[in-house]
């Protein structure tokens, strides 16, 4: 399967003329890279406030043990059910701690897209084929097999990993009750500071490694697949860049559950590693968390919370990338 990737045809689609290696300006790079970072911010955001409620309930669900004096959540709608009982009322309850994510989803969003297309334009430089093909296309349209941009979306995946991994552990510890002692976003960082330094922000990295680069190659894969599928089937359809409102909120909405559903136990993982109480000496390795889960719990313990994420990400992943094409196709 083969992707025509070309301007305006397709705003996620490598454009030639920003190729940097083949003559294009400095300059015109750095605008490109500022409109990734403002329209996928701006798309991070508002996909967050509509899915933070339901991705509290999956940390929680994650991150309980099996200690007796441990509060036992029975599912989603136990969930739901305790927080709407929380004495600080539901709001308060599912939001807590929704300034980090908020700011993790500006950061997650742009650096994505900004990646996507910056693996894109690299590939298309650096692949004599691909090469060769803008240098004699006479439109300006190069084509990317769908492996490549399987291959870009986890090559995206894997370099913002690096930036979300202490921005998801004080989400986390934010997340669940009692998880630790402190309760605000500096009192959170002060204290992972203090007991186990720097490095110690960066805690379940491996699991979001895992999680955000074989993720980002599903969400941005399927996406590219669905939008490739209408224009195929769809005879009013000429160009990918064409596609309807309601056909890019489909391929947004299934790309976001492949996302979330692909590496879920990579992810589960990652919430018990950075929910662990921050004053312990030794903390769990991401082996030694996946044995001991699996002993508590077998295979199901590892899908805890799936389901309510999966249902989350749709409308999520819908509204980040509808918003982002919409962005881009009205200031370029």
């Amino acid at each position: 399967m083969a992707a025509t990737l070309t301007q305006p045809d397709n705003v996620l689609a490598t454009r030639l003329e920003d190729v940097a290696p083949l003559g294009t300006s400095p300059d015109s790079q750095a605008v490109e890279a500022l409109k990734d970072i403002i329209f996928g911010s701006t798309a991070g955001v508002l996909g967050k406030y509509v899915e933070y409620p339901f991705d509290t309930v999956k940390v929680r669900l994650q991150s309980q043990g099996n200690a007796p004096s441990a509060t036992r959540l029975d599912g989603p709608i136990d969930a739901f059910r305790q927080a709407f009982r929380s004495p600080e009322g539901p709001l308060r309850s599912l939001y807590r701690g929704v300034s980090a994510p908020l700011f993790g989803a500006a950061v997650e969003t742009s650096s994505l897209f900004f990646s996507y297309r910056l693996a894109q334009d690299a590939l298309c430089s650096l692949v004599p084929q691909f090469r060769q093909e803008k240098e004699l296309s006479k439109h300006g349209k190069v084509e990317l097999p769908f492996m490549a941009l399987l291959g870009c979306g986890a090559v995206s995946g894997a370099f913002t990993s690096m930036a979300l991994t202490p921005i998801e552990l004080v989400k986390c510890r934010m997340q669940v009750p009692g998880s630790n002692t402190t309760t605000t976003i500096p009192a959170i960082i002060r204290n992972v500071f203090a007991t186990h330094g720097l490095l110690g922000f960066w805690h379940g990295q491996l699991g979001t490694l895992i999680r955000e680069t074989g993720g980002s190659a599903a969400w941005f894969g399927s996406y590219e697949a669905v939008k490739i599928l209408f224009k195929k089937h769809d005879p009013s359809i000429d160009t990918i860049g064409e596609i309807k409102v309601w056909q890019q909120m489909l391929g947004g909405a299934a790309a976001g559950m492949a996302y979330n559903f692909v590496f879920y136990p990579a992810d589960t993982i990652k919430s018990r590693m950075q929910t662990e109480e921050a004053g312990a000496g030794k903390r769990g390795t991401f082996m030694s968390i996946g044995r001991e889960l699996w002993r508590e719990s077998g295979v199901k313990g590892f899908y805890r919370g799936c389901g309510i994420t999966v249902f989350r990400s749709a409308p999520s992943s819908a509204i980040i990338f509808t918003i982002y094409e919409g962005l881009r196709k009205t200031f370029g």
